[in-house]
């Protein structure tokens, strides 16, 4: 992990001048330069490729901002392992969970006709496995071994509902600017229905945000929400066991849970 500010040399490469400053987040190894934004390159270079494509293509949206890459002089997205990204201003503001879902909602409208990315079934990290447990492209075992996830698998019903890309970690990723639309960034795409992501929201709020049921009142128009409310358990849950390469739940998990299970009993 790089926590040194961006070298000098990258810095030349991207065409960037000013005091690397370092900002809140990606484990602070994330760094304003003048303009631009430096961080070292965190995916492979085909999702990076993809992400500029799609950055921007979404870019100019009246309802949201994005942050497009940069290009080195010679026309790369890579220096030495970091890459650049345009600075926008913005901050993360706590509990706007139904402003981060409205956004999510204009964001997914915007990219309903993009093709399945080819890198997404390639990837490995613990993201992406959680993911396929999640939705039973991948066995349940050896994670069904843990009473809270099997409690969650066992409420777990078929959904008929088309995939897209979609950016499957928005909460920490949307920021807020007086008189501006708010900033998605870090496209996490995952290929599942577009309300997958708001019942990632609602599961990130009530695991580490301190959030009631009340949340549940940005997503009632969704049909059967509970159904992706148990697999965003289940996709962070089964992260967080990969993660601590454990074999139990964070206790943090327990009252989200027995709510998802009345909903589902319900």
């Amino acid at each position: 992990m790089i926590h040194s500010p961006p070298p000098q040399a990258v810095r030349e490469a991207f065409g960037v001048t000013g005091e690397p400053l370092p900002l809140s987040g990606g484990q602070q190894t994330v760094w304003r330069v003048g303009e631009a934004v430096l961080k070292p390159m965190d995916c492979n270079l085909e999702a990076l490729r993809w992400q500029a494509e799609v950055l921007r293509s979404l870019d100019g949206h009246p309802d949201f901002r994005v942050a497009p890459p940069l290009l080195t002089g010679a026309g790369l997205l890579v220096a030495a392992g970091w890459t650049a990204w345009r600075y926008e201003p913005g901050g993360h503001v706590p509990r706007r969970w139904p402003d981060i879902i409205a956004i999510g909602r204009a964001f997914h409208l915007a990219t309903a006709t993009l093709p399945e990315p080819a890198f997404l079934r390639g990837r490995q990290d613990r993201w992406a496995r959680a993911d396929r447990v999640a939705w039973g492209d991948s066995p349940a075992a050896p994670f069904d071994r843990i009473p809270e996830l099997a409690a969650l698998f066992a409420a777990l019903r078929p959904l008929a509902a088309l995939p897209q890309v979609i950016h499957g970690d928005l909460t920490g990723n949307v920021l807020f600017a007086e008189d501006q639309p708010p900033l998605v960034l870090d496209v996490s795409p995952y290929w599942r229905p577009a309300p997958a992501a708001a019942a990632v929201v609602v599961a990130d709020a009530l695991v580490f945000e301190s959030a009631d049921a009340g949340v549940l009142g940005a997503v009632t128009d969704i049909d059967r929400f509970e159904q992706y409310l148990l697999r965003a358990l289940l996709f962070r849950g089964v992260t967080d066991v990969l993660a601590r390469r454990g074999s139990a739940l964070s206790e943090r998990y327990a009252g989200a849970i027995e709510l998802v299970l009345r909903l589902a009993d319900g």
